[in-house]
């Protein structure tokens, strides 16, 4: 009886150890059958994740979407030149960096709500057909784009298209609305916005970017301003953003002696390069000074460092953007494409002028922390990193970090800023006008094509009278004549670059009646002098 009782026990006892042993086995298996073996190397997680979302997920997936999310969501985490294109923007992209694009060939703005335009280019297809400046656009094919605020970007789009293609694009020109069919073609595309002498051997080039035809461009440019007798060139790079870096290597080396040093690159995977002058550039004996801004970036910073650290000329203007990183582009079959930092660069001190970029949004608004800390009002605002020392050529002390902090600091001048040029600014009164003149005067205006013409134009019609009698009128704008007097010297050249630029002189009329009140250009004339 005992022992039949005992074993009955035990039966008991291994029962019950069977069943928590059983219990915990179901519960392990719920916790674990979930469980895949992850590892970060050679990206398992990330292909597990998505297989997972395949075969698990309530509804049918968009991979492409999904594949593209990703690949952006990934690429935030790394530095924010590193980027994913789909196709659309890629193809947007080697466009604007190219040097030529497809479509009709025209320049316009829209100072209200209906694109005017300001350039034909010469040669383009909308020359031979007949487009003028001035011209008011109405319409592509059947879609209306005037006075309707159709975005500018869409206008753009709308009217490019691949060569060979057609498109009516319908205008306004004065009282006739002409339709014209305009053959699209391969339109070229400036980096060099203007170029001209000044005073006393100085000449004047400004760059827009860096493209495949950037340093051509520049070269035809200077020699032909050495040609009628620069001896010192300001080179005008403001809001010049980059583009490609052996364009900027190019020009550097038209300045620089033999062994000079334009700049170096480094990487984990990209092994150290130095690019050094050849001593064969066409302006070695040529002064120079460049004007940066904080939107100056990329190669704009490439030439300026250059310069600088070489002590070739001047730098003058205003701290630049801080972008010391090179990206090098991937393509992949589908048409979408990366553009990977590979390397940074190195100005030849030994600068990497990349500013931080830890917080994504203080990097995105850097240039608006500059305002509102009073940089861009004061040199003893700008944030120097004073633990990066380095310096140049001549034994001057540089700084890395956040940009190219100029030789000869400038202000945005906001000192002449009357009341009155406020409210035109706001209300573009002055663009406004200068399309009213050139409707007024289309006849005599567009003919011209030298500066004594224009200047005599200018004096024919009265046009201090004529604005103010045109912002009363339109916009309800008065100036007593006390305001106007202050107003008048810097507003004046304004309306005169504005209206020139619809003659034969174009651009170049823009920058030459404009440059007078711009201060930083002032600033860089008494430098040389």
């Amino acid at each position: 009886m005992n022992n039949q009782r005992g074993i009955h026990i035990v039966q008991i006892l291994l029962g019950v150890l069977m069943g928590v042993f059983l219990t915990l086995t179901v519960v392990r298996y719920r916790e674990n059958r979930h469980r895949l073996d992850t590892q970060y190397k050679n990206w398992r997680k990330l292909n597990l994740i998505l297989e997972v979302l395949e075969q698990n997920y309530v509804d049918t997936l968009d991979v492409n979407s999904m594949t593209d999310a990703a690949v952006v969501a990934a690429l935030a985490s790394l530095d924010p030149h590193s980027i994913y294109l789909p196709p659309v923007n890629l193809e947007e992209s080697e466009e604007e960096l190219s040097g030529n694009f497809d479509g009709i060939g025209i320049q316009f703005n829209v100072p209200n709500d209906t694109a005017i335009v300001l350039e034909v280019i010469a040669g383009g297809p909308s020359e031979r057909a007949g487009l003028q400046p001035g011209d008011r656009l109405l319409k592509v094919d059947d879609l209306v784009i005037a006075g309707v605020n159709y975005p500018q970007d869409s206008m753009v789009r709308h009217i490019k298209g691949p060569s060979g293609t057609k498109v009516t694009i319908t205008v306004a020109r004065g009282r006739e609305i002409i339709p014209f069919e305009i053959t699209r073609g391969r339109i070229p595309t400036h980096s060099v916005d203007a170029y001209f002498m000044m005073d006393d051997g100085v000449g004047y080039l400004r760059l827009a970017k860096f493209s495949r035809t950037t340093f051509e461009e520049f070269q035809t440019a200077a020699l032909e301003l050495k040609a009628n007798g620069m001896n010192h060139l300001i080179l005008d790079l403001r809001d010049n953003n980059g583009g490609y870096m052996d364009q900027a290597l190019l020009i550097c080396n038209q300045f620089l002696n033999r062994g000079d040093t334009l700049v170096y690159i480094e990487g984990l995977h990209r092994r150290k390069e130095v690019y050094r002058c050849d001593g064969r550039g066409a302006l070695r004996e040529t002064g120079i000074t460049v004007l940066i801004s904080e939107n100056s970036a990329s190669a704009s910073e490439i030439v300026a460092g250059a310069i600088q650290d070489n002590d070739r000329g001047s730098v003058v203007g205003r701290r630049s953007f801080g972008k010391g990183l090179v990206q090098e582009p991937f393509y992949f079959n589908d048409g979408s494409g990366l553009r990977i930092t590979v390397a940074r660069y190195y100005t030849p001190s030994g600068r990497c002028i990349q500013k931080p970029y830890v917080d994504e949004y203080d990097y995105a608004y850097d240039i608006y922390r500059r305002y509102a800390d009073g940089e861009v009002f004061s040199a003893d605002s700008i944030k120097v990193d004073t633990t990066d020392v380095h310096h140049t050529r001549g034994g001057r002390t540089v700084y890395g970090g956040g940009g190219i902090i100029p030789d000869v600091f400038v202000p945005v001048d906001t000192t002449r800023a009357t009341q009155f040029f406020i409210d035109c600014n706001r209300k573009t009164t002055q663009m406004r006008f200068a399309s009213w003149m050139f409707d007024r005067y289309r006849n005599r205006l567009l003919p011209i094509d030298s500066y004594a013409e224009m200047d005599r134009f200018f004096a024919s019609v009265n046009l201090p009278d004529a604005f103010r009698d045109y912002a009363l009128r339109t916009d309800g704008l008065r100036a007593g004549d006390a305001e106007w007097r202050e107003t008048e010297p810097y507003l004046l050249p304004q309306l005169k670059a504005l209206i020139a630029r619809y003659s034969r002189l174009g651009e170049n009329a823009f920058y030459k009646y404009y440059l007078p009140v711009d201060n930083t250009v002032e600033v860089a004339l008494e430098t040389i002098n």
